[in-house]
């Protein structure tokens, strides 16, 4: 969205139009780019967002590839950037369209519509990646299966057997095998009646509501399909039936025709205890139905397991936990943003870029505790640099400190600054407003609080970028790894484990007191193998030692991450001789990679 000029109008435009609360509003959920067709996918703790990409200006479904975005809290959002686009299928010449992804055999299996070159027929091809982030490889090197339609759904039921449903007139499924690349029999088509799918009139060729966009999944034993809705516009419904395949019975509306686009698409997950339903809009500036930006909202089942009827809303779901500023942060990792865009790093992963003065982000619930004494940000600047205003509550909230940005030589030759914080106590909103002369002022890929009277974090080095410094193991060799990484560019590597006690530790003694409750967070996977992780204290006072475990433990696999967190009273009898915080096993000798660490 470089277009600027027409951004910075339409956003004047809608919000005049929004009530005044919508400063604080949190949907759509991406701003840098439009979004489209949602399919979210819960693991390891974290939702990970797969979406379609609407170009600039578009007036058809211009599409060229896929992103990927990720939250641990439903507020903040992660831009993973593209790890599948039309090139991944050299088969293909058009339309990323509507896409779903599934996990098993330990990989990531993501279903797209895409046009066939050779044909010009819209088929379904397969992506495969290790991580859900991608990058995605095509897992096939030709279609999976081609009826000249669209919109792919997966459902694994509860015997293993998988279900790819797609269609738009029509609904198809197959069964697909185990190894989620083939599938056994032919294509079934779904008889579309009313009492399936609700009655349509005045289309003989399209009898029933049934438009496109299936999303079926399981819940309580009972099965739903919900899809978009008698074009055009289109709403959402939803049917649900006794089985994967059936038979069908229509229950209603999910969410009316609303927002600026005129077309919809669902996607339903369960997370945290809560159920939240996805869709897209056209509410962006410079939206429409070819510009789209997806949302979510969260709800709750009725009692008979009934969805209830939903509207678009500018608020969003409420956040989850809250945000630690003690460990890295990636830069694009957003709440709300104002101007700015995301871009591949030279450091890994992605950071916020073409900030121009008076853009800012926006991050929710940032729990600063008793308080913060200075701010680090990782910047790059091809031109003089600018500032970083760090707001509270609002871009013209309290200001808490400014970090003055050099040049550097250019866009991505990175730098890191700090500068003092004074005033950031409590969990608030924060805001990081950039300030500067006219053009495109800096770029930005992580930014981290230092705690201030006993909030920060008491572990060196916890974000791993400074290789094993402050850090040793109790047992096997401990290494940077530059290859894995949770955010930035390094992890650590404890291999060559002996023993499931022993892992990557830090002498903690003089930081702690007695009495004092801490919270933990730390991010693992294993380096093979599934092991359960968990983090430790042990303390030594009055000549005795004891184990004061700090997160609940929790399996870990090698193809993602998961973080272990957990808040615990530390306390002990006599003088305390050694403290030591570490990250361990209940059993095995698996390799660990432990990342982005906070103990505060």
């Amino acid at each position: 969205m470089r277009a600027r000029l027409a951004w910075i109008t339409g956003l004047l435009c809608l919000t005049a139009l929004l009530p005044a609360t919508s400063a604080r509003a949190d949907n759509p959920i991406v701003q840098t780019i439009y979004t489209a067709d949602p399919a979210p996918l819960v693991h390891n703790g974290r939702v990970y967002l797969y979406t379609g990409h609407d170009e600039d200006g578009s007036t058809y479904f211009t599409m060229r590839d896929w992103r990927v975005y990720s939250s641990s809290d439903m507020a903040n959002w992660t831009d993973h950037g593209s790890p599948m686009s039309l090139a991944t299928f050299s088969w293909a010449d058009a339309n990323a369209w509507a896409g779903h992804v599934a996990y098993r055999n330990n990989k990531f299996y993501w279903y797209v519509p895409v046009r066939q070159r050779s044909t010009g027929r819209m088929v379904i091809g397969v992506g495969v990646s290790n991580s859900p982030t991608g990058p995605f490889t095509d897992a096939l090197g030709r279609p999976l299966v081609d009826n000249n339609e669209i919109d792919p759904n997966v459902i694994i039921d509860d015997d293993g057997q998988a279900y790819l449903y797609w269609g738009n007139p029509r609904l198809a499924y197959v069964r697909l095998n185990s190894d989620m690349i083939s599938y056994s029999g032919g294509i079934n088509y779904v008889s579309l009646t009313a009492a399936g799918f609700g009655a349509r009139s005045g289309n003989a060729q399209r009898p029933t509501l049934y438009e496109e966009g299936p999303w079926v999944y399981k819940r309580n034993g009972l099965y739903y399909n919900v899809f978009a809705a008698e074009c055009c516009s289109e709403f959402i419904a939803y049917s649900t039936a006794p089985s994967a395949t059936g038979p069908w019975t229509y229950r209603g509306t999910v969410m009316p025709r609303q927002g600026a686009s005129f077309t919809n698409h669902a996607g339903i997950v369960d997370f945290a205890g809560g159920s939240y339903f996805f869709y897209h809009n056209g509410a962006l500036p410079g939206g429409s139905g070819y510009t789209r930006s997806v949302a979510v909202e969260k709800f709750t089942y009725n009692a008979d397991g009934t969805i209830p009827t939903m509207n678009m809303t500018t608020a969003g779901p409420p956040q989850v936990g809250t945000l630690n500023p003690y460990v890295r942060q990636e830069a694009e990792t957003i709440a709300w943003s104002s101007g700015v865009e995301t871009e591949p790093s030279t450091e890994g992963g992605m950071n916020v870029g073409f900030i121009e003065n008076g853009d800012y982000i926006k991050v929710k619930g940032v729990a600063f505790g008793t308080g913060a004494s200075s701010f680090t940000a990782r910047v790059a600047s091809g031109t003089s640099g600018g500032r970083i205003e760090v707001r509270l509550g609002s871009a013209t909230g309290t200001l808490v400190g400014t970090c003055n940005v050099a040049g550097t030589g250019g866009w991505q030759n990175w730098s890191t600054v700090t500068c003092p914080i004074s005033g950031a106590t409590g969990t608030r909103d924060l805001y990081l407003r950039f300030a500067g002369n006219s053009g495109y002022l800096f770029n930005l890929n992580w930014w981290q609080f230092t705690g201030g009277g006993g909030g920060g974090n008491l572990l060196t080095n916890g974000a791993m970028e400074d290789g094993t410094t402050g850090w040793t193991s109790s047992g096997g060799s401990l290494s940077s790894a530059t290859n894995v990484a949770h955010a930035g560019s390094r992890s650590l590597l404890n291999s060559g484990r002996t023993a499931s006690w022993q892992g990557p530790h830090q002498n903690v003694t003089a930081q702690l007191t007695n009495g004092k409750s801490y919270t933990t967070s730390v991010w693992v996977r294993s380096q093979s193998g599934t092991p359960s992780a968990k983090a430790t204290l042990t303390l030594t006072a009055g000549g005795t030692t004891s184990y004061l475990q700090l997160t609940p433990a929790q399996t870990v696999n090698a193809n993602g991450w998961t973080q272990l967190t957990g808040t615990a009273t530390v306390s002990w009898t006599g003088a305390l001789t050694n403290a030591s915080f570490y990250v361990e096993t209940a059993a095995g000798t698996d390799g660990l990679y432990v990342d982005d660490t906070s103990f505060q």
